[in-house]
């Protein structure tokens, strides 16, 4: 049973059908003309005969009904139908099925179908009829589905002496014997063309055969040769084409022998150069098992390469639930691997490059391994700020949606008590999204490096005694702030309107999260060569785990809380930023339910300056 399929796998029947399908295409090429042709002559025959029927009856109608208009009597007297009718059924014609003569006023005054006597009398409303009625010859060809022949429709003018039209005569022609003869011309050609299919067949099996046999044997050397067996020769049979190529074909023979040899001395040459190279980088065999992996990689996957020698590499890496088998990995062309632990985030990069041979047939894979957490931690945190963005804008956009509607409806907006409150509202989230946007538009342009720092020197002990009076000033009951400051001047580098707003949002957020009754304090530490400002609050503190991501972008502890008290969630990146742009650090200490201390460094300036 093999070999009957290997039969029609071969070479051999694909020159049979070569061969058969070039003599087909002449004889169909052939056909289809010598066909159209024929069926071109036919209908022209069968039109001119037609023709010539319709000129002979309309003649003997023109006659009728001039010989009836000469006795002067009106034209659907009985004397005229009469005499219409003798003529039609007269006529004698095997082509034509069906002839209806209708007078100028579009009556039909006989026909030859019985079926349709019950019209005679009547006006038709036939299209083709109409225009013949107007001096115009009408023709068509349709198809009746059902029998699947065909009528040729004829509707012509009957003219007195060819001027004025006085009726109109209709005519049906079967197509049937035109039709009948093209079908046994075809039945016919279809025949011949069997007989000359099957008498090729068996002379394209005869010639196949001998231009098989030679790359038959060709075919077999080669599977030797792919054992690694170069020893043995093809026979040649002549000095044509295919004897040109069995000389060839052991030609190719030697050369591969030497390839071989070439092959292996470059793979030893491409691992020492994987060894050296700096990249994490792991070459494996076709079959994905590792053959070379250098230090790089090792450091990164955490495994020696004795512990991965020959193993396979989707195992190695652990991305068997990315990708099933070596396929999957050759389209895959990159993959993100994790190897994050509770204290550390890893995530490596795997780029997989094919590695041909000389037939451009995969011999193995080429993965480079980077370390790509940074970037995919700035794309986490991109995406995370696009979707907060998102949902800070939103939740002002919809309560000021929803308080505007209630408005709107009916007469709420008369009644003194609550519309002033809706619109307090309103007002109040708009008052936030614009504080939102410009928070976003100095993140911005921190981002950017769009903005310039206007230092000056600026006495800082003085400078935070203005900032603190300014809040005391405005402080709710119930609060203080108590004030550490060191005695004497202290001289820094600043931009006095940047560390403003620095502490504008540390102390603000300070009042804000202190209970009543609550105390908070300033304090400025001098020490070597910075200042450090302290602002301590006895709140209810930041749980130990987000300490360190209150300055992130968005990040509130209390998101409720945080809302209701009108903040943005970038009071504290913004300080980040513009700490960070003087040259110093910010960061926090806090115990839940005890309070929370901001504290920022700033360089101090030195005396010999100061003192200028």
């Amino acid at each position: 049973m093999s070999k009957f399929w290997g039969f029609f796998k071969s070479i051999q029947i694909k020159f049979i059908i070569v061969y058969i399908l070039l003599l087909l295409i002449a004889i169909q090429v052939i056909g289809a003309y010598f066909v159209n042709q024929l069926e071109g002559q036919l209908r022209d025959n069968f039109n001119e005969s037609i023709n010539e029927r319709i000129q002979l009856l309309s003649y003997n109608l023109e006659q009728a009904f001039l010989t009836e208009r000469g006795e002067e009597a009106s034209e659907d007297t009985p004397t005229l139908e009469n005499d219409v009718q003798s003529i039609i059924y007269d006529f004698d014609s095997e082509d034509i099925t069906e002839i209806q003569v209708i007078n100028s006023n579009g009556r039909v005054l006989g026909t030859t179908n019985q079926a349709d006597l019950i019209n005679v009398g009547k006006r038709t409303t036939d299209l083709g009829i109409q225009r013949a009625l107007t001096g115009n010859r009408e023709q068509d060809i349709y198809y009746n589905p059902q029998n699947g022949h065909r009528t040729w429709v004829i509707s012509a003018p009957i003219q007195n002496n060819g001027q004025e039209t006085v009726g109109a005569l209709n005519i049906e022609a079967s197509l049937e014997g035109v039709d009948g003869q093209l079908e046994d011309i075809n039945r016919i050609f279809a025949n011949g063309t069997l007989l000359a299919i099957t008498v090729s067949a068996l002379l394209g099996i005869l010639v196949a055969r001998t231009i098989t046999k030679p790359i038959m044997e060709m075919r077999r050397q080669a599977t030797v040769m792919a054992t690694g067996d170069f020893s043995k020769k093809v026979n040649v049979y002549g000095n044509d084409e295919i004897g040109q190529l069995a000389v060839t074909f052991n030609d190719l023979n030697d050369q591969l022998q030497l390839a071989q040899a070439t092959t292996e001395g470059e793979r030893r040459k491409l691992s020492l150069v994987l060894s050296n190279m700096t990249d994490g980088v792991i070459a494996t065999d076709r079959s994905g098992d590792i053959i070379l992996m250098n230090e790089p990689a090792s450091k990164l996957i955490g495994k020696d390469y004795i512990e991965v020698q020959g193993k396979p590499i989707l195992d190695i890496l652990g991305i068997n639930d990315n990708v099933s088998d070596l396929f999957e990995v050759r389209e895959a062309n990159s993959i993100i691997i994790d190897y994050s632990e509770e204290d550390e985030q890893l995530l490596l990069k795997a780029n997989f490059s094919v590695i041909q041979d000389e037939n451009n047939e995969m011999n193995g894979f080429i993965t480079v391994i980077s370390d790509v957490t940074e970037q995919e931690k700035v794309e986490r945190e991109r995406r995370e700020f696009v979707a907060n963005v998102s949902h800070e804008l939103r939740t002002p956009l919809t309560t000021m949606k929803s308080y505007l509607e209630t408005l709107t409806e009916g007469d709420t907006w008369k009644d003194e008590t609550i519309a002033p409150k809706f619109l307090n509202v309103t007002q109040t989230e708009t008052e936030r999204m614009i504080r939102l946007v410009n928070d976003l538009l100095q993140l911005s342009k921190m981002d950017n490096k769009d903005y310039r720092l206007n230092k000056e020197r600026v006495e800082y002990i003085h400078f935070i005694n203005h900032i603190v009076d300014r809040f005391e000033m405005n402080l709710k009951e119930g609060l203080s702030i108590e004030r550490y400051l060191p005695k004497g001047e202290c001289y820094v580098w600043i931009d006095s309107d940047k560390l403003t707003q620095v502490l504008d949002n540390i102390i603000s957020n300070a009042i804000k999260y202190s209970p009543e009754g609550g105390k908070i304090n300033v304090e400025v530490i001098q020490e070597n060569h910075r200042l450090l400002t302290q602002v301590s609050d006895e709140g209810v503190g930041i749980p130990e785990d987000n300490v360190e991501k209150i300055f992130d972008r968005f990040y509130r502890v209390d998101k409720a809380r945080s809302r209701q008290l009108g903040g943005t969630g970038l009071g504290l990146a913004i300080s980040k930023e513009m700490i960070e742009a003087h040259d110093g650090k910010i960061w926090a200490k806090s115990k839940e339910n005890k309070g929370t201390t901001i504290t920022f460094s700033l360089p101090l300036m030195r005396k010999k300056r100061g003192s200028n």
